[in-house]
């Protein structure tokens, strides 16, 4: 078993991983290092991890997701929480709750600062999740499956938007 302590000094960041990285005109605006830590403690229904953005710079789009919860603990600089209609600032020492639901649950955090913003992210880890994404008109359906023949866990992701749906019935 996986030591069940970490420090978070010990945390490496890395660029975010490849399937998550942004492209083409995201770049501008996107951009964050992660460091996973559930794995690392032996964490089983919930997943950590330390992210850090740069200055003027969001890690994620403006999102809700209709399964999953997840908690930000502010650790270092300042920012805004987006979450539905409402912008509130953030600042170190601020937790934020970001509960499942529609539209009105969307959040995003912008480094509005002049230095990196690093936070805590704490999620539940229940598989199937569809998410959102408000300002886009896109939808995800993510799921996470028992590890392959190669002992790697296998995974779903799907991003679409709704006017691109086939008819349950085609090609049968």
């Amino acid at each position: 078993m996986a030591k069940p302590i970490i420090n978070i000094a010990d945390v490496e960041l890395e660029p975010r991983p490849a399937a998550f990285a942004p492209t083409g005109a995201a770049t501008e605006r996107f951009d964050a290092r992660m460091g996973f830590i559930g794995p690392r403690v032996g964490a089983q229904k919930l997943g950590y991890n330390i992210t850090a953005v740069p200055p003027g710079k969001r890690a994620f789009p403006f999102h809700n997701h209709q399964v999953n919860e997840e908690m930000f603990f502010i650790l270092q600089g300042t920012g805004e929480a987006r979450i539905g209609a409402q912008t509130y600032p953030v600042r170190e020492g601020d937790v934020i709750a970001c509960p499942a639901g529609g539209k009105e649950a969307a959040h995003q955090i912008t480094n509005t600062g002049t230095e990196e913003l690093r936070y805590l992210a704490v999620s539940t880890k229940l598989s199937p999740e569809i998410c959102e994404y408000p300002d886009s008109g896109k939808f995800g359906v993510l799921a996470e499956f028992a590890a392959g023949a190669d002992g790697k866990p296998q995974r779903f992701v799907f991003v679409g938007r709704e006017n691109g749906s086939l008819d349950y019935w085609e090609g049968e």
